[in-house]
């Protein structure tokens, strides 16, 4: 997996502090993950080629995540798409999205699909032979939800060393993958373990946006090996969290270590605070291999 942060500030876009968006990239495919204003123009800095985003997730209707969707849908008409589109989102973003494509006449040329969201309880939400996403009920002031990527085990590794001077036909390659020992044309078998090595382990990336600390999250993302949870405020405005349903960096830590998880990522910052690393400092007392996501950086996970 390939995480790239598009943007991390929460409430409204400065000029080097873009609201909440996310690329992930899983074995080629590409999912997004919420859409601020000005996710398009992130998505250019970075380089991504518009044409490969073919899903869309976002997490709750409050504007700093979802304002910039309307724009995206509109450039990938203006720029010839074809394939299809699908989004992923609360109910009610199907309304607000086709109503204003029918009032400026822009229907777009490609399929755009949307599947809206209102269980309170986790659901699967896509799948494919790469990944399986599902949602992550938060609790915020609207209806929220994070969601959760998971990979798929992979097929094993051929060992190129080692098949060095076999014979090898490409049913015997399909075998190696699948784990099964082979035997060639001329009588010598070979153990699977002595040509492949194990394939990656499966990998988990949960996507916990606007919400307010939440012990049921503990379960959720259980031994994720990267958590993404907000960390609106510091423990100085904790009372303002919790007007809010937002999350402080302690608050946030606390969920990482309970959950143990292998690394937690904080984000959507509040722009009351000049100093980012207040956010770690406040968070590594608690959770230790913490991380601050930052606009337009990548990160492997």
């Amino acid at each position: 997996m390939k995480l790239t942060i598009l943007g991390c500030h929460s409430a409204t876009p400065r000029e080097h502090k873009h609201t909440t968006s996310q690329l992930l990239e899983i074995r080629g495919n590409l999912f997004l993950i919420d859409c601020g204003e000005g996710t398009q123009m992130q998505l250019r800095k970075s380089k991504i080629k518009f044409s490969r985003i073919q899903h869309i997730f976002i997490s709750h209707l409050n504007g700093d995540h979802f304002y910039g969707l309307i724009g995206l849908i509109s450039t990938f008409r203006l720029l010839g798409r074809t394939a299809p589109l699908t989004i992923y989102g609360p109910k009610g973003i199907k309304e607000i999205i086709t109503l204003q494509l029918k009032l400026a006449k822009s229907w777009t040329d490609y399929e755009l699909h949307f599947k809206e969201l209102e269980s309170t309880v986790s659901v699967p939400l896509y799948e494919d032979e790469h990944v399986k996403v599902a949602t992550i009920p938060l609790d915020h002031r609207v209806y929220t939800n994070g969601f959760l990527f998971s990979t798929k085990s992979e097929k094993r590794k051929i060992k190129s060393k080692a098949i060095a001077g076999l014979d090898l036909k490409p049913f015997h390659f399909l075998q190696l993958q699948d784990g099964f020992s082979i035997q060639l044309e001329n009588g010598n078998t070979y153990k699977n373990e002595e040509l492949t090595a194990a394939p990656d382990p499966p990998k988990q990336y949960a996507y916990c946006s606007d919400t307010a600390y939440n012990k049921a999250l503990i379960d959720r993302v259980a031994g994720v090996d990267l958590l993404y949870h907000e960390s609106t405020f510091l423990e100085l405005h904790k009372e303002l969290a919790k007007k809010t349903k937002h999350s402080t960096a302690k608050e946030a830590a606390d969920i990482a270590q309970k959950a143990g998880v292998k690394k937690l990522m904080l984000g959507h910052y509040s722009n009351r605070y000049s100093d980012k690393n207040d956010f770690i400092k406040e968070a590594s007392v608690i959770f230790e291999n913490v991380i601050l996501s930052e606009d337009l950086k990548s990160f492997s996970v």
